[in-house]
């Protein structure tokens, strides 16, 4: 940090295994790959190219060479894995991922239905590939998952090798985990934690409110997925109370 504080929580250290901040690149060029990095490189911990991006991005060789410089791990997002898979392309995408020196995947069934022991056999098959994100919860905004069902298909895909289970709420914030409004569903939440550890969970988070609930929830080590790249320094300053969101969360006001 540029000077001392007191009264600051302890983050948990890159490279770190929870206080994940995911960032969802939707289009960066190559010069703004650089930049955000030189800023919000040390705050970053995953960048997902989000949905479709890679396969229209000009010069993508370019910009994940950027991310690897920086020590930054990338991977495509789960509808890309979706888009390979109904095409029945499954092996394409392991290629596609390998030539690209992508060693993180998606695996999701947002968009398309996928049998779920289906789904957690394609997870045990790209753990022998790299580390894999699966993604929990559906697109549309019609179809309402109970919370035991949440809680059964998280349990059984971390089961099967997944590192984290991300909880869906598209990059607007308005489905999955949330109503349409972007308000999160306080119950569902509450109850797939007394299941699955905290810490196993990204949280997507688009919404400064959404970022907030969880902080406030969690505390400042929460994993947040979902974050816009010029969102990342401020996301940091409200896990940490330096923002006015937070300002009093981590304050002994006795000593303060």
């Amino acid at each position: 940090m540029n000077f001392n504080l007191s009264q600051i929580p302890d983050r948990t250290a890159k490279p770190r295994t929870s206080g994940l901040t995911m960032v969802m690149d939707k289009g960066l060029s190559v010069e703004e790959a650089k930049n955000f990095l030189s800023v919000a490189g040390p705050h970053t911990d995953i960048v997902k190219l989000g949905f479709g991006t890679s396969f229209v991005t000009p010069n993508l060789d370019k910009k994940l060479d950027v991310y690897r410089e920086y020590g930054m791990p990338v991977y495509f997002g789960g509808t890309l894995f979706e888009a390979f898979l109904i095409r029945n392309q499954f092996e394409d995408y392991i290629a596609v991922c390998k030539k690209y020196g992508i060693t993180y995947m998606e695996v999701s069934d947002g968009s398309i239905t996928i049998p779920h022991a289906e789904k957690c056999g394609y997870i045990e098959k790209l753990t022998q590939h790299g580390i894999v994100l699966s993604e929990v919860g559906s697109k549309d905004a019609a179809h309402i998952i109970p919370p035991y069902k949440w809680i059964e298909l998280m349990k059984a895909e971390l089961e099967a090798g997944s590192t984290y289970v991300i909880a869906e709420a598209r990059e607007a914030g308005n489905v999955g985990i949330y109503r349409g409004s972007g308000e999160v569903r306080e119950g569902l939440v509450q109850e797939i934690l007394t299941q699955i550890p905290g810490e196993k969970i990204i949280w997507e988070a688009p919404q400064k409110a959404q970022q907030l609930y969880f902080i406030e929830l969690l505390g400042c080590n929460v994993n947040l997925g979902n974050i816009a790249p010029n969102e990342v320094i401020p996301t940091e300053t409200m896990r940490i109370g330096l923002r006015g969101d937070t300002f009093e969360l981590f304050l002994n006001k006795d000593n303060a």
